[in-house]
């Protein structure tokens, strides 16, 4: 069995890996950094045995095959490589770089060290975008034309200021990662974002994207915190028809609730009043929920360590959403289309 860490335990390493690298019985979950006593207290509540580290070094030391990164973004380019330096593997936390020059930075630093480097872009394994994505596979759209993405949270208290933080690079990072995944790479993007100012520092809260896609289809992603609207909308239009979903943040809700992977029967499945609809000539059809599983991320990831398997969410794919999202961030401040 091969062994993993994690390195921060604030909200995301509670809430979005321990409980799916618990679930991936591939890994021994070998240690976790964290230096806050009652983290620490919650460590053990959570994961009997495991035991707690006061920083990377202490961790690798004891013996590790992978680590895993969800401390603050601008911790995360240091960590990076010094992780890799160290000869493990590495699953860094969006959003993966500030910029796109500092993603190529930590993509060259993989090479050299011939060792794995990629991103947690675990909501490519939504329930929603699982479920869209076997109805873009089916042909039942036919040939896919459009689509649109909208992620409104009403979460004003987690909005995070700084260089590092916004929106944008947040959630944003995601949303642009589900239609690259579902719809390959884009072209030109045109945004918009939403400014505040919260503790003397101007932030995004919100941003509307569009994306071009080298495939001929365009894609639309939004995202808004402070607006107090709690919905999540997917529509794909195609030739033949389109698709359209309002299912809820399931696994989310689900760990939020204190439920877990492994006692959950029908994890990541969405309840059957939030199915998707399929609308064609032949009429309109409710689409049964697929499971999404976050876990899944995980256990890819040892096929890749293993070496049975590419990698789920490649370098070049992670690069290519930063490249989009500063793209975004510039046809924001310049009024206009911008090329990539």
């Amino acid at each position: 069995m091969s062994r993993i860490g994690l390195v921060g335990f604030g909200f995301g390493g509670q809430k979005f890996h321990l409980p799916y690298i618990q679930a991936a019985r591939e890994w021994e979950l070998a240690g976790v950094v964290t230096r806050s006593s009652a983290r620490r207290e919650e460590l053990a509540r959570v994961a009997p045995g495991v035991p707690a580290f006061d920083d990377l070094d202490a961790l690798i030391d004891a013996g590790v095959d992978a680590v895993v990164l969800t401390t603050p973004p601008e911790t995360r380019r240091e960590l990076v490589l010094a992780a890799l330096a160290r000869g493990v593997h590495v699953v860094a936390d969006k959003p993966f770089a500030p910029n796109a020059e500092v993603a190529r930075e930590l993509a060259r630093a993989s090479r050299e060290a011939g060792r794995i480097l990629t991103v947690f872009h675990n909501r490519r394994w939504d329930t929603d975008i699982v479920t869209a994505r076997s109805v873009l596979e089916s042909g039942s759209l036919g040939t896919p034309w459009r689509a649109v993405n909208r992620f409104d949270l009403d979460d004003p208290n987690t909005l995070e200021v700084g260089p590092a933080h916004g929106l944008l690079r947040d959630l944003g990072s995601h949303v642009v990662d589900q239609m690259t995944h579902l719809f390959g790479p884009v072209a030109r993007v045109d945004a918009h974002l939403d400014w505040v100012e919260r503790d003397g520092q101007r932030v995004d809260a919100g941003f509307v994207i569009g994306m071009h896609h080298r495939s001929g289809v365009h894609s639309t992603v939004s995202a808004s915190k402070l607006n107090r609207l709690q919905e999540h909308e997917l529509v794909l239009y195609g030739s033949a028809g389109s698709y359209t979903s309002h299912m809820s943040d399931v696994q989310t809700a689900a760990t939020l609730a204190g439920r877990h992977p492994l006692d959950t029967p029908d994890w990541g499945v969405e309840a059957p009043k939030r199915w998707g609809t399929l609308h064609t000539a032949a009429g309109s059809e409710r689409i049964p929920s697929l499971a999404g599983d976050y876990a899944d991320y995980y256990r890819a990831l040892h096929a890749a360590v293993a070496g049975e398997a590419p990698v789920a969410v490649t370098l070049d794919e992670a690069i290519h959403t930063v490249e989009i999202t500063d793209a975004a961030r510039r046809s924001d401040a310049e009024g206009r289309s911008i090329e990539l």
